[in-house]
């Protein structure tokens, strides 16, 4: 029996990478997506889909936008507006939820998926970097957990399977560096978003490519681990590999390294999550990272990293503190692109974020809504001050 699949993000970097392997693959039957504001992309897609069997649709458009999808497609059932994405999920017969949404949009149906006990194939990293206390206690309640995407996280889970409950002396996780390496902020002042843009290895989208000029993106990705691994965040090493090749390790505590190595390119990532997390090719064996062929490690000290350490204070503080920075920095990210603000002041808005107000876990108020009013509040503070005259 087909596994029936739900796709968020579908028209995305991720999205459309997940649509290549699901083309040739028998297992799954794709039930419904959600897209953006692509709507040619969603016309196009509905029309030639090999499967007839969509049924549920969202797209961020107008209500003109659904009453021409609903004359043209009256078989499906279409969602808009900010809590769609979560009726989608809610509505949608599918047991598999892969989400690809960029930003913390993607935490609703995250929370969702989780709360109903579908199986959550997960590449928005913002889901648990936001409300990962949360999710996992949506999860634990239904005895499921999460299979990562992201390439660093899929590679952990591979290593870890590859170890066989062999002990674990530390996780390592990899990074290229982004094209801003060994630069010192003054050095950043005057950077253009062409610039930014120009990752020396990984082909993504705008927002995480410019995460990962900044090095927020690893920041966030050290969170990640922690919440989908159980270790403290601050515990993992970073090391950089400028030329990708090794996507994450962990050191067991007989000296041997098991690394994830591959190209950078994230259908691999996707097909591990598609098998749902089962093998570990890729993996191998050694007793010394840098002797592993084509890989570039250079040294780095991810305390000198103003990204990293703002994302491990927010961590620290708990609560609704990292959906504050998270907002912040999406609100920076999408000024920097548009030439409204400069890079460096991405660093300021996360800073400024972390004097915002908490609401911790255990308050009355804590739960999505806290989480979601701070996201929005944040979003608000962060376009005033760098938009308002004064």
């Amino acid at each position: 029996m087909s596994k029936r699949l739900l796709l968020l993000g579908a028209s995305g970097n991720i999205g459309t990478q997940a649509l290549d392997l699901l083309e040739k693959d028998s297992s799954y039957e794709l039930v419904g997506v959600s897209v953006g504001s692509n709507l040619s992309f969603l016309e196009n897609f509905l029309s030639s889909w090999k499967q007839s069997a969509i049924t549920h649709v969202y797209l961020n458009g107008s209500e003109e936008d659904i009453a021409r999808f609903r004359s043209l497609f009256p078989n499906v059932f279409f969602y808009r507006g900010e809590k769609g994405l979560g009726e989608l999920v809610k509505d949608c017969p599918a047991d598999y939820v892969l989400n690809a949404i960029v930003g913390f949009a993607g935490f609703l149906p995250s929370y969702v998926a989780s709360s109903l006990g579908k199986t959550l194939l997960l590449a928005n990293k913002e889901s648990l970097v936001v409300g990962g206390a949360l999710i996992n206690e949506q999860l634990a309640a239904h005895h499921q957990k999460i299979i990562p995407i992201d390439s660093e996280h899929a590679a952990f889970a591979k290593c870890l399977d590859a170890a066989g409950g062999r002990p674990i002396d530390r996780f390592i996780i990899t990074c290229s560096g982004g094209p801003f390496y060994r630069k010192t902020l003054s050095e950043l002042s005057n950077v253009t978003p062409e610039a930014a843009l120009s990752h020396p290895t990984w082909k993504m989208g705008k927002k995480i490519t410019i995460d990962s000029a900044t090095l927020f993106n690893k920041g966030f990705e050290l969170v990640e681990a922690g919440y989908l691994f159980g270790i403290d965040p601050s515990s993992i090493e970073v090391r950089v590999d400028r030329r990708s090749h090794v996507h994450s390790a962990i050191l067991l505590k007989d000296g041997t390294y098991l690394a994830d190595v591959g190209p950078s390119d994230m259908h691999g990532p996707i097909g591990y999550a598609l098998s749902l997390g089962k093998g570990h090719s890729g993996v191998i064996e050694t007793k010394d990272l840098a002797s592993i062929p084509g890989t570039d490690f250079e040294p780095f000290d991810a305390e000198e990293s103003p990204a990293i350490q703002l994302v491990l204070q927010g961590y620290r503080l708990g609560g609704t503190a990292l959906a504050s920075l998270n907002a912040a920095n999406e609100e920076a990210v999408h000024l920097f692109l548009e030439k409204r603000i400069p890079f460096l002041s991405i660093y300021e808005a996360a800073r400024l974020s972390l004097s915002f107000p908490i609401v911790k876990e255990g308050d009355p108020r804590w739960g999505y809504e806290a989480l979601s009013e701070a996201d929005h509040a944040a979003r608000a503070a962060i376009r005033k001050r760098y938009l308002e005259k004064p």
